[in-house]
């Protein structure tokens, strides 16, 4: 027993995928070239996606959102978890990085799950506000620009319906968010909106010591 989450060392770390992860091989090879990107780390690591793909079988998801597509790791998990009527709507604007998703989309055979809208994610979800999908979605997992992170959740928290979970990826953003000496706008923004989450009442909340800190927050029935 332990009133503290155990420090995990490269040893322990390798145990823990050794005896938990179960990543396909098309999930395996897309990190593996995007690990060779100069902006590979953003990517999430591979038990995360797994635990994901977990929570959209847990809520029985048929409707999510993915707002920061990058190469395209977390929407193929997600796709891969759901029904084959299921659908994400994946939000990103880089064309390059969206090719390689879309390759490794087609490879693995989810494609036409995947909806990708190539424009700002806040604008695409207003769109879907405008066109009445408000409290429609099961699950939204949120990994894009941190500046726009409490928009982001905003929205997203119109978006998902009662009883559903939104997903925010980079909440400890490297522990920067614990020194208060580090006051950049990104670190600001994501230690603001810790702040504000702890005490938002439409939520039930955990904050994660997974990846670069995962924050679940489910939506509570009006």
């Amino acid at each position: 027993m332990s009133d503290t989450t155990i420090n995990l060392t490269p040893t322990l770390y390798a145990y823990l995928k050794k005896n938990s992860l179960r990543e396909l091989p098309v999930l395996q090879s897309l990190r593996e070239q995007t690990q060779k990107m100069s902006m590979g780390q953003m990517q999430i690591s591979p038990e995360q996606g797994q635990f994901m793909h977990l929570l959209i079988e847990l809520l029985g998801a048929r409707k999510t959102l993915d707002i920061g597509v990058f190469t395209g790791y977390s929407p193929l998990v997600v796709a891969f978890a759901l029904p084959p009527e299921g659908k994400v709507v994946a939000c990103d604007v880089n064309v390059e990085w969206t090719k390689i998703a879309r390759r490794f989309w087609e490879q693995a055979g989810v494609a036409h799950k995947i909806d990708l809208r190539l424009a700002p994610a806040l604008e695409t979800l207003q769109q879907l506000l405008d066109q009445g999908e408000a409290d429609t979605y099961d699950f939204a997992f949120i990994d894009a620009d941190k500046g726009n992170y409490p928009l982001y959740y905003e929205l997203a928290l119109k978006l998902v319906r009662p009883g559903g979970l939104i997903a925010i990826d980079n909440v400890l953003f490297g522990g920067k968010v614990a020194d208060e000496q580090v006051a950049d706008i990104n670190t600001a923004t994501i230690r603001a909106l810790n702040a504000k989450l702890v005490h938002d009442e439409r939520i039930s909340l955990s904050l994660l010591p997974v990846g670069d800190g995962l924050t679940l927050a489910r939506k509570r029935p009006r």
